[in-house]
């Protein structure tokens, strides 16, 4: 019985010891069924790839994506953008996308369903 609590201690102190606490955060998704694009402020499209993002047609990767943004803002108020996914892209690679597009201020992002 002595063997077996000291076995029980052990792996408790394994399984401690090897498990990671981290604290997952949220991204907020909007989608284009609620109808928040207006017609106000012309809509910048963004298609994401596998391996590339362009902005109105225009390639850009993640690094050059914010400059590319502010040169179509041009001081304008909330600038609705339009995220479409094209192929298989993965749910970390649209995460690092609006994780990017959480840091620049003035948008209002909206992410099109996959269809």
């Amino acid at each position: 019985m002595t063997s077996l609590i000291d076995v029980i201690f052990l792996l408790l102190l394994f399984f401690m010891l090897s498990s990671t606490f981290t604290r997952f955060g949220e991204v907020d998704l909007t989608t284009a069924g609620n109808g928040v694009v207006s017609g106000e402020a012309r809509p910048v499209f963004l298609r994401l790839g596998p391996e590339r993002v362009s902005v109105n047609g225009v390639e850009a990767g993640l690094d050059g994506l914010a400059g590319a943004l502010a040169a179509l803002s041009e001081g304008a108020g909330e600038m609705p953008v339009i995220v479409a996914m094209g192929g298989a892209v993965t749910a970390q690679r649209l995460t690092d996308l609006l994780v990017v597009l959480r840091g620049l201020p003035g948008l209002r992002v909206t992410v099109l369903e996959a269809g």
